[in-house]
């Protein structure tokens, strides 16, 4: 308990208690109201076609800003007494953002029909959707470079106060889109909601107008993109490559065991968002600066298991309350058709648990940029992913998807523990002597 109180006390948990709590919250107060929306008015088979185009929306908006949010962030929080590294930095970002983010936007456009057959089949015909997407994309990348700026800044409150804002009119733009459309209002709902954010955003960042002035094409720096490569690179692998997996293997459940049953999955991995914004978010703020501050074995091990010791046991609580609520659980976020869900919780929140594990470990790949390591794991575990899922579905059904979550995770657990054992170990050994 006391490891945990210095966690709470440190500066970054502070802000998150106080700036990124009342976001969250919204986020899964905005998500549990849409999934119950979908469920009473969409149903089952709706939640695994919105699941397709959620994650393919999640990829194309990762590759559009091709990962450099946070180094974009760390970088202006870097340099931003500096005018003329400002003005590179930002200058870097926004000319190949905007080229990849147009050029993103016209391959959409253009292949609408072959992404629709991708995510729905040839069963549905949603390709406008993909088209509003393309119109959309450009205002999702403007409004993620704006709050890039604010964030380097250090402007909390006005991000706070945006992505409150934001949540609420995307639930009402959402929940309305699917009491008059239905599915198709669903559908366009999900395109349209994270680009609207970007008007709320302009409003925001107009106290810093002068910063659009520093937007010079003759200052794009190559030395700024090589600062940006590693954090982009590693993002856009895990951006990219698991949101792919998840259609493939939702495709794979429609395929094989019928729409209805990937909508059950789809449901479980909502429920799964929802609880892991919470420890994610410790994750992200605290751990990375931390991991990037520690330049000695022993500090990284203490870290490691202080966590372990202080939030994992926490965490493991709170999975296990879900778990046994989870017929309420069920009721409350959909509706008495997705009660099968409740079959999937064992196993889901069991690879959750491990997933959590690994990833405070995996996180110093990110903090000590250890660029091979992680893309190579990465790939290691999205093929792992897919190959368990697939042969676990074949055999229990429906349930072996959340088992090759489980396994998947295991195993990424077991490497990642490989690869820092001697860091985590050795020293153990040496305390001991």
């Amino acid at each position: 308990m006391k490891k945990l109180i210095k966690y709470i006390n440190t500066n970054v948990l502070f802000k998150v208690a106080h700036l990124n709590s009342a976001t969250i919250a919204t986020k899964i107060i905005a998500g549990v109201l849409t999934s119950k929306a979908i469920a009473i008015f969409i149903g089952v088979e709706g939640m695994a076609l919105i699941g397709n185009l959620r994650n393919f929306l999640s990829a194309i908006q990762s590759f559009a800003i091709l990962g450099f949010y946070n180094g974009f962030v760390k970088t202006i929080g870097k340099c931003k007494e500096d005018a003329l590294e400002l003005s590179k930095t930002i200058s870097t970002t926004y000319y190949l953002g905007f080229f990849s983010t147009i050029l993103m936007s016209f391959i959409c456009y253009y292949n609408a029909d072959f992404i629709n057959d991708f995510l729905f089949s040839e069963n549905y015909n949603y390709a406008y959707v993909i088209r509003v997407l393309a119109l959309a994309l450009p205002f999702y990348s403007l409004n993620m470079f704006c709050f890039g700026i604010m964030n380097g800044f250090s402007n909390f409150k006005m991000l706070l106060i945006i992505n409150i804002i934001g949540q609420i009119l995307g639930l009402a733009i959402t929940l309305y889109l699917i009491y008059i459309e239905h599915i198709d209002g669903a559908l366009v709902a999900a395109v349209i909601a994270p680009s609207l954010i970007f008007l709320i955003t302009l409003v925001g960042i107009i106290n810093r107008r002068s910063l659009m002035s520093q937007i010079k094409i003759s200052h794009v720096s190559l030395s700024v993109l090589k600062t940006f490569a590693p954090y982009a690179v590693m993002a856009l692998v895990t951006a990219i490559a698991l949101p792919f997996v998840s259609i493939l293997i939702r495709n794979f459940i429609i395929e094989e065991l019928g729409i209805k049953q990937a909508g059950y999955w789809e449901a479980m991995n909502r429920i799964s968002d929802y609880y892991l914004m919470f420890v994610t978010s410790i994750m992200t703020l605290y751990i990375i600066p931390r991991f990037s501050e520690i330049d000695n074995k022993r500090e990284f091990r203490s870290e490691v298991f202080g966590f372990y010791k202080s939030v994992m046991p926490i965490f493991g609580l709170g999975l296990l309350v879900i778990y046994l609520l989870r017929p309420f659980v069920v009721s409350l976020v959909f509706s008495e058709d997705f009660q099968p869900v409740e079959h999937l919780f064992l196993w889901q929140l069991l690879g959750d648990f491990v997933k959590v594990l690994s990833i405070v470990i995996a996180y110093q790949f990110l903090a000590k940029k250890m660029f091979a390591q992680f893309i190579i794991i990465e790939i290691f575990l999205v093929i792992m992913l897919y190959l368990t899922s697939v042969y676990l579905i074949e055999l229990y059904g429906i349930e072996g998807a959340v088992m090759g979550h489980f396994f998947s995770y295991l195993m990424h657990f077991l490497v990642v523990l490989l690869v820092f054992s001697n860091s985590l170990f050795g020293i153990i050994t040496e305390d001991k002597k």
